[in-house]
């Protein structure tokens, strides 16, 4: 009888399969390409089928490949499980914690999350991959990150992907001011929507919470938002509205520091309420390692 080596050529097969690429199942599996070519071939070898053949688009599961697909799912579950009730029979939670992070560490108290994690769970590992709001989702939806800190609006629907949905769990409220250069007071402070639109703004990706937020209120009041220049950093945005660029979103308690310390101008007319979640799929929220996440989230929110 012909044994397998290890479930990594598995993993990977799945990933592949999945992703439809060798490059993105690198990325999900913080692999290098090569490396995950090497597993694929590795399993092609020893099941002798071709599993993938190349397409314009990417790579597509062979006849064979599709009919072991879900064999291969079921044999990660099962060692999924078997992994988990060994930990929970040693008392023990180990494993990996990959957590997607945004805007700036001290506004999600990433040092004390981290400090808490370590004294309380040292057999966990954790690896941060940071980037805006909008990427978080992404990369849960494709497996890069286990869970990982959302910024949204505080009536944003809930989302899903096929039938697995996200669970948004609330750690905290807070509002964005609109602030603008010094001088601008006149055009700026006691200013509608309509009228802010049409002023210089600082614009970002659209991935981002700041674009999500400003698209649905410039669509609401029938007006475009006059963006001059793009970027993704909280810390680039706020040096350029100093430096006369244009306006931006920021959050109230930095805004007033910004008015207190650079004599910026803040709009007194507009307000937008937002809230900070920590995201992860309903199906793993009970998972030990995302639990002791959640639990220690609790601890500091």
């Amino acid at each position: 009888m012909k044994r397998f080596s290890n479930t990594n050529a598995i993993l990977a097969f799945v990933t592949v399969a999945r992703e439809g690429s060798v490059s993105k199942a690198a990325e999900v599996l913080s692999l290098t390409q090569p490396a995950v070519s090497h597993q694929i071939k590795r399993l092609a070898q020893e099941t002798g089928m071709a599993l993938f053949q190349r397409t314009p688009t990417g790579l597509r599961l062979t006849h064979d490949g599709e009919a072991i697909l879900p064999k291969a799912v079921s044999v990660l579950t099962a060692m999924s499980d078997f992994h988990r009730s060994a930990n929970k029979q040693s008392g023990q939670v180990t494993g990996t914690l990959k957590i997607g992070t945004i805007v700036d560490p001290e506004f999600i108290r990433l040092g004390q999350l981290l400090s808490r994690l370590g004294t309380e769970f040292p057999s966990i590992t954790t690896e941060l991959m940071h980037g805006v709001s909008g990427d978080v989702l992404d990369r849960l939806k494709r497996g890069v990150i286990d869970a990982g800190f959302y910024l949204s609006a505080r009536d944003e629907a809930e989302q899903t992907t096929d039938d697995d949905p996200i669970h948004f769990e609330p750690l905290a409220d807070f509002s964005y001011s609109v602030i603008a250069p010094v001088g601008w007071d006149a055009r700026v402070r006691n200013a509608s929507w309509a009228e802010l639109a049409g002023l210089p703004w600082i614009g970002t990706p659209a991935a981002s919470v700041h674009n999500r937020l400003l698209t649905d209120i410039f669509e609401a009041h029938n007006c475009v938002q006059n963006v001059v220049s793009q970027v993704d950093q909280e810390a680039s945005m706020l040096a350029m509205v100093r430096a006369g660029v244009g306006l931006s979103l920021c959050r109230d308690s930095i805004a007033l520091h910004q008015q207190q310390t650079f004599g910026l101008t803040i709009c007194n007319t507009v307000s937008v309420p937002a809230r900070l979640s920590i995201a992860t799929f309903a199906h793993r929220k009970d998972n030990a390692v995302i639990g002791a996440l959640f639990s220690q989230l609790k601890g500091i929110w």
